[in-house]
């Protein structure tokens, strides 16, 4: 696994990352009436930890003091980040949703680059991300947008702490440690919702929906941030409104307008763009300590 994942492009292992989030994105409306938005993230994530408890086993034993709130942080982002987003969807368009949360990664991109084309492809990113999305078309749900912007800051906060999980564990076992910690933590907010909705069929459903998001995402996300800049990682994701379009052009026939058309080549540019020095040397990954043995400890 480890050499085709160094074959493959990080912005290929991306783009794939944000497929998989928008169709299963998509998909999970169709729970939503049943166990409502948070209790559809909450069962969501719920599936997916015990896929990856199943695919990996947690690091535990490399696991040190110092690398709690980085874990812990990275878990509670994940939460945040899919509760509010299917919380915004059921208030406003799914493409405002994401250019929305946009946002988040759009400034990591512009706070952490360098000189000023670090700057012009965020902003041209979100040109296009506001001509496709069209806001002015349409009411603006304030507490939909409220949402949305908390997803923003969830979504900045989960790139910066998945590239330094990548970089402290090999493999995909952390996300075996953080997708559980993002359960836990939206249980409060999803089970009041789901609780005397929860059917066989349901959970099935949302295992399903687990492989799509966040068991494979995060897993591309993960190998691509360790081969990525933060600059290149945020402004290619100005392409994920993209996808929404093109799908939805393609799935269900909305054609884009003229200007969605136009908003469309501006993300795209950007992404690209933003590809030329985002490579970054793949981190190795430093073990913790065996702890000493001590010379009376019976061993």
């Amino acid at each position: 696994m480890t050499t085709i994942k160094g074959r493959i492009p990080p912005w290929l292992l991306t783009v794939a990352a944000m497929f998989s989030i928008q169709l299963g994105s998509a998909l999970s409306l169709g729970l939503m009436p049943t166990l409502g938005p948070l209790g559809t993230a909450w069962l969501r994530l719920s599936m997916g930890a015990l896929i990856l408890l199943a695919l990996a086993r947690p690091p535990l034993k490399t696991l040190r003091l110092r690398d709690a709130p980085v874990v812990v942080g990275l878990g509670v982002a994940t939460a945040v980040m899919s509760v509010t987003f299917l919380a915004a969807m059921e208030r406003i368009p799914m493409g405002t949703a994401v250019a929305i949360e946009f946002l988040g990664p759009l400034t990591v991109a512009a706070l952490r680059g360098r000189g000023v084309r670090s700057l012009i492809l965020p902003a041209t990113a979100l040109a296009g991300v506001v001509l496709l999305t069209e806001p002015w078309a349409g009411h603006v749900d304030l507490l939909g947008v409220g949402f949305a912007a908390m997803g923003a800051v969830g979504w900045a906060i989960y790139i910066l702490l998945t590239q330094r999980v990548g970089d402290r564990f090999n493999g995909i076992g952390a996300l075996a440690l953080t997708i559980p910690i993002a359960a836990v933590a939206a249980a409060p907010f999803g089970l009041p919702q789901a609780i005397g909705h929860i059917t066989w069929e349901t959970v099935a459903v949302a295992a399903a929906l687990a492989v799509l998001i966040p068991v494979l995402p995060y897993i591309l996300e993960m190998f691509a941030l360790r081969r990525m800049t933060h600059t290149a990682f945020g402004t290619l994701l100005a392409m994920e409104p993209a996808i929404g379009v093109l799908l939805g052009a393609i799935v269900l026939r909305q054609l884009p307008s003229m200007l969605q058309l136009a908003g469309l080549l501006l993300v795209i540019v950007a992404g690209a763009a933003a590809q030329r020095g985002g490579r970054r040397q793949q981190q190795p990954v430093v073990p913790a300590p065996l702890p000493k043995r001590g010379r009376t400890a019976g061993v």
